[in-house]
């Protein structure tokens, strides 16, 4: 299995475990698939919580506090970033 598959994975079982608004950890399985590609696409924690929040919101009408998404955006990228920095 290669890095990048791994990681994958691992932020996978980050984001469903992941239950923000008290809905169960099976509520999610789109959001989790939007949110992984974010993480893929944005290296910044901000803009990356930014998404999140977005996305969460955007399926559900609530919105989750941006420091939440932060700490969450922050766990991701360091998933992601140790994740590709295979020796």
């Amino acid at each position: 299995m290669d890095s990048m598959q791994s990681t994958n994975i691992q932020l996978m079982e980050s984001l469903l475990t992941w239950d923000p608004l008290g809905y169960g950890p099976d509520a999610y399985e789109t959001e989790v698939v939007d949110v992984l590609e974010a993480v893929h696409r944005y290296d910044e924690k901000k803009q990356l919580a930014r998404r999140i929040q977005s996305i969460y919101e955007f399926s559900f009408e609530e919105i989750i506090p941006l420091s939440v998404c932060e700490k969450k955006a922050s766990e991701l990228l360091l998933i992601k970033n140790t994740g590709t920095c295979e020796i």
